[in-house]
């Protein structure tokens, strides 16, 4: 350190004036001892090492206890007081210089008494703010481009305090805006960093030295080892061609895409540290596969909805690109199916998925019972964490048998049919979690032209849109507030042209409960749903965590169908309910039991539902 006449600065932090790292390692330690100790519980009474006095600011005073850390016992003698307290003037001390106070005057002193406290007497002095800081380069000096955002990434603010966990983040902001620039073996020079510490303005002023190494530029993609992976494909997913400058954030775009197959155990990439011939660097991939195939084998419960068993059986990677092909079949009461599904993750671009499915299947409904076979694809875009846009088109070829009134008769007719529809649909979830969200919101629309042929070309569209929003009473989330709400309409077309398997129905575990599946809305003489062309639902949860894994819920269902384009608010039919909740970790447990308001003729009195996830 050196003296003026009316000023003194010290450069560096050296052995007198260095502690802010110091102070940060023992900051995280203490942090760490007091977690530790914080879990073992009643098998001690900690106390803290020593007693801090003179600090009004509350959160400075909780950083230097928290410093200080605490003891499974207090001190037994005033020798042993003494020393805790001397260790801790000095944990005190470095965590003061770490928070921006090079002027602390901090005693160690020892209460009265057999077993006396370890005290710290702290005046924090004057706080130190940052002054315009620096970065000066060595070794190749990079672009007027990389030099400028390394300068602006610094993002101290000019008079803010001068702590050094913010002098070390600015540091490591200038190494990564000058890496996003090309320069990908650009790093702070260790231990040549200097901050000038000026004790009459009270100001810090850290100096970054730089070495940026040179411009990187890209070569092509490098797949290590063996494995079930075609290379040429993984080369196809690098967001960037040989010869463009280096990016970090394409880097962590190819390992991204590949993660997002869900086909492997470990994805690892990195820049190659050698150059080609070119001058040119190659990406290195390592890929771990999973096992090569998975079973899953379900059932479900409802005694309303659709009850059975089910399997998947799953291949993965079986073609070297990512890509996933389902063996699929259920059997059920209302429901069974047997499919092949082949998805093709990055398809054409990136997060776009093209899913191939052919299947056989029987619905057997009180409504209607089909029994068909179907073909078809879609494009999935993916565009955020669980943000999709969809296309899609499906062939049906299917017999279907369904009641009509015909001249005042009741009869049932069979319908041979061929059925081409098209699907867009674009869907937004911003809730925290897919199976128990607890706060955010979700939406989904979608528009379904379709042509069905048989007894005659008919052309209609289904569009339906549905919402839900999750509002937290606390920070936990431990008591929820859910609500939803469905609406859908049919255009150009009307019933019973429309056939009974294309219309809307309303009741059952995903709509109103307390009701059969498809029992809200109109029915036929033989009290069998009609179906309907226009369709509005809306539920609401309130969610109660109760202790542990344990859960309540309390909900109503409300909902209304009807055969005109136009809503049917005279003929709701609402459910209330309790359920009950077990979190199984990845997702709840739900017991719904449900009760009709407006019970029907063939209406049971209650009903139960047993699944995974809860309801919406």
């Amino acid at each position: 350190m050196t003296h003026g006449a009316n000023h003194a600065k010290s450069k560096g932090w050296g052995p007198d004036e260095d502690h802010g790292l110091t102070a940060l390692r023992l900051a995280a330690a203490a942090g760490a001892a007091t977690g530790i100790l914080a879990l073992a519980g009643g098998a001690w009474c900690d106390v803290p090492k020593a007693r801090v006095e003179g600090v009004t600011d509350s959160r400075l005073r909780q950083e230097i206890e928290r410093a200080l850390g605490t003891s499974k016992n207090p001190p037994q003698s005033r020798f042993e007081a003494r020393r805790r307290a001397e260790a801790a003037k000095a944990d005190a001390v470095a965590l003061l210089r770490s928070e921006g106070y090079y002027d602390p005057v901090v005693e160690a002193d020892v209460g009265e008494g057999d077993q006396p406290a370890s005290v710290v007497k702290i005046t924090p002095g004057p706080r130190y703010v940052v002054a315009d800081p620096e970065v000066t380069w060595d070794g190749p000096i990079p672009t007027a481009q990389a030099q400028l955002a390394g300068k602006a990434a610094i993002g101290l603010t000019i008079g803010g305090p001068g702590r050094a966990s913010d002098i070390l983040s600015a540091e490591g902001r200038v190494v990564a805006a000058v890496q996003k620039r090309g320069y990908a073996d650009a790093k702070a020079l260790e231990g040549a960093r200097e901050v000038t510490v000026d004790h009459i303005p009270h100001t810090v002023q850290p100096t970054f030295r730089i070495d940026a190494g040179e411009r990187v530029m890209m070569d092509g993609v490098h797949l290590n080892g063996p494995g079930r992976t075609n290379p040429r494909w993984v080369s196809t997913l690098a967001p960037w061609k040989p010869g463009e400058v280096y990016d970090p954030d394409n880097v962590a775009e190819l390992e991204k895409r590949l993660r997002d197959t869900g086909v492997y155990d470990s994805v690892t990439v990195s820049l190659d540290p050698k150059a080609n011939a070119d001058g040119q660097r190659p990406v290195d991939v390592t890929l771990v596969d999973r096992p090569r195939s998975t079973l899953e084998l379900g059932a479900t419960y409802s005694t309303a909805d659709n009850s059975g068993v089910d399997g998947k059986w799953t291949r993965y990677n079986r073609f070297g690109r990512g890509d996933t092909l389902i063996f699929s079949a259920q059997m059920a009461n209302i429901l069974s199916q047997a499919g092949i599904e082949l998805d093709l993750p990055n398809w054409r671009s990136a997060r776009q998925t093209l899913k191939l499915s052919t299947s056989i299947y029987r619905d057997n409904t009180n409504a209607y019972e089909e029994t068909g076979f179907r073909l078809g694809g879609q494009a999935q875009q993916r565009f955020g964490k669980n943000d999709f846009q969809t296309l899609g088109l499906t062939l049906d070829l299917s017999r279907d048998q369904e009641p009509d009134v015909v001249n005042g008769k009741l009869i049932e007719r069979a319908r041979p049919l061929a059925t081409i529809t098209a699907l867009g649909q674009y869907s937004l979830d911003r809730s925290d979690d897919i199976l128990n969200p607890r706060q955010g919101w979700r939406f989904e629309v979608q528009a379904e032209p379709a042509v069905s042929f048989g007894d005659g070309p008919v052309a209609y569209m289904r569009t339906q849109a549905q919402a839900s929003a999750y509002e937290p009473f606390d920070a936990s989330g431990g008591t929820v507030l859910a609500e939803r709400l469905h609406v859908g309409s049919i255009l150009n077309g009307s019933i019973p042209a429309i056939p009974a398997a294309r219309r809307f129905y309303s009741g059952g575990g995903g709509s109103v409960r307390g009701y059969g599946y498809q029992d809200v809305g109109p029915r036929f003489p033989n009290n069998s749903p009609e179906g309907g062309v226009s369709l509005i639902e809306g539920s609401i949860e309130l969610r109660q965590k109760i202790r542990g894994p344990f859960g309540m819920v309390l909900f109503v269902d409300s909902g209304t169908l009807s055969t005109q384009h136009s809503f049917d608010f005279s003929a709701v039919s609402t459910g209330v309910g309790v359920g009950f909740r077990y979190d199984l970790g990845f997702a709840p447990l739900r017991a719904d039991i449900s009760v009709p308001l407006q019970r029907r003729t063939g209406d049971s009195s209650i009903q139960i539902y047993l699944s995974i996830g809860q309801s919406f």
